[in-house]
């Protein structure tokens, strides 16, 4: 007999364990950025994981019925949300992206996220197979994932609107649509990318991807954010500078160290072993969220636990080649480390609907048993 009760031992802990290494340490770097203070950042970093938690596991109660009829109400709300940004809400840093809830600043886009994956999988899992190949399962689909990245693009922000291409991508790819589809996809991308760049982009996103390929050009202007966080980075070395002794972010040479360049926060006080523990963290969480996608047996678990590993892990992949000088600034924070309310709440449905997929599973697998 186990002396661990059975709803503690049953929790995924394989999970869990990282998540909270990656909550506590992204506490302490917080406290850090702040000058070595609670406030503003660490403790309300902490309630919010508190409070979005619990939502975490309440989620994981929904059943794949009750799942599956939220999809689409749920969708259609926060399009609407974002639409509402448009009309009325809060510029900030020359973008208009928030809506003031009073108690926190909420991002719509960033709800929208997990949003498309669930309503994608709603849709291909209501999809007969034998549809998945022909334009039934394109058209309907591409306008699912349209709408919602054009009124982001509006609002410009370039980073969050193809978070949501990337995520509705996965969830078309495992669904089974043709390889070719996503080849010319690819092709025209390539194609249009110039027109895009010279005539999409606005100049200060023209001027991160150029500065990308040389931060040095313009030290003082677009390459600042990169040229401190590389030297952040690079400062720490092996085992850091220590904690609360970070001179980039305390004396604010380094842009935004709470939240887009906490990594580089990070990295310059507890060096590369901070930074390998903080990937192995999200690795195991990755990997944790893939196993989940290939046990279900539903092909509607299957597709929205992918969809949600992969949000995650875009939220990981850009923030880090970001804050390395591998890809343009483009306002991605880290998961689970990074200041902010949206983001945490964003990350913590991603990770509750893993929770849920996983709870699904458990039960199939014992009621097989039973059987």
């Amino acid at each position: 007999m186990s002396i661990v009760p059975t709803p503690v031992a049953r929790q995924p802990w394989a999970m869990l364990f990282p998540l909270f290494i990656l909550i506590g340490f992204g506490a302490l770097v917080l406290y850090s950025a702040a000058g070595g203070g609670w406030q503003p950042y660490a403790a309300p970093h902490l309630v919010r994981f508190g409070v979005f938690l619990v939502m975490a596991i309440v989620m994981t109660l929904f059943s794949p019925a009750l799942a599956k009829f939220a999809a689409y109400p749920v969708y259609v709300i926060i399009l609407l949300l974002l639409v509402l940004v448009e009309a009325m809400g809060q510029i900030n840093g020359g973008s208009q992206r928030w809506l003031n809830l009073g108690f926190m600043q909420l991002q719509p886009s960033e709800l929208m996220k997990p949003a498309i994956v669930l309503a994608l999988a709603r849709f291909y899992s209501d999809l007969p197979v034998g549809m998945v190949a022909t334009w039934r399962a394109l058209i309907p689909a591409s306008v699912l994932v349209g709408l919602p990245v054009a009124l982001v693009l509006v609002q410009p922000d370039l980073g969050t609107s193809l978070a949501i291409l990337f995520g509705g991508g996965i969830v078309m790819f495992l669904a089974g649509l043709p390889i070719r589809w996503f080849a010319i996809v690819g092709a025209a991308g390539a194609v249009l990318a110039p027109l895009a760049f010279f005539f999409g982009l606005k100049p200060y996103q023209q001027r991160r991807v150029t500065t990308l390929l040389d931060p040095a050009s313009d030290p003082l202007g677009a390459g600042y954010h990169i040229i401190q966080s590389k030297i952040a980075i690079g400062s720490g070395g092996l085992t850091g500078k220590g904690f609360n002794e970070g001179s980039q972010s305390h004396l604010q040479y380094l842009p935004e160290p709470h939240t887009d360049f906490v990594f580089a926060t990070m990295a310059e006080e507890w060096g590369f072993i901070g930074g390998l523990v903080v990937i192995v963290c999200f690795a195991l969480i990755l990997r944790w969220g893939l196993l989940v996608a290939r046990r279900s047996k539903d092909r509607f678990g299957k597709l929205l636990a992918a969809g949600m590993a992969a949000t995650i892990f875009f939220y990981v992949a850009v923030n880090l080649m970001m804050v390395m000088g591998l890809a343009p600034v483009v306002g991605i924070p880290l998961p689970f480390m990074s200041h902010g309310g949206s983001s945490m709440l964003t990350n913590l449905i991603c990770i509750g609907s893993l929770m849920m997929v996983n709870r699904w599973n458990s039960r199939q697998g014992s009621s097989g048993l039973t059987r």
